[in-house]
């Protein structure tokens, strides 16, 4: 069996990570950059809802990508849009309870996904898995 290089080997190994959550979120109803949108929503400061400009920007996509991921998650009832009291030319984009809890199952998703893919390893191997991808994540920070 031919090797396959380390760049190659985590590209196949994220994408069978992400199919998995996809088929999780299925379910749910959401898409993987619906479910994204709801993580960074939820876990901003309740009283400090985000702009749609500063939701775009922890998402790292253009604001015009945004539009439609919010206008999904404002039909679905998981989220609000807001005018913002101190710049009325800017749009909040307010977390529901029932997005919290959409974010909560997706959360629960990406977890599940995880751990389903690597299962094979022990804990040990995941714990060392965990901290060499730390490393090479904290380079970038």
């Amino acid at each position: 069996m031919e090797e396959k290089e380390l760049a190659e080997l985590l590209h196949l190994v994220s994408r069978r990570l992400r199919h998995g959550y996809v088929r999780r979120l299925v379910p749910l109803g959401l898409s993987p950059s619906q479910a994204r949108a709801l993580r960074v929503l939820a876990d901003a400061e309740p009283e400090r809802p985000l702009r749609m400009v500063r939701l775009a920007e922890e998402l790292r996509i253009v604001p015009r990508s945004l539009t439609p991921v919010v206008d999904a998650l404002e039909e679905a009832g998981l989220v609000s849009r807001q005018v913002d009291p101190g710049n009325r030319r800017s749009t909040l984009v307010v977390i529901t309870p029932e997005g919290r809890a959409a974010a909560g199952l997706a959360r629960d998703a990406r977890r599940q996904a995880g751990e389903e893919l690597f299962a094979v390893l022990s804990e040990e191997q995941r714990e060392q898995l965990s901290e060499l991808l730390t490393v090479v994540d904290d380079q970038f920070r």
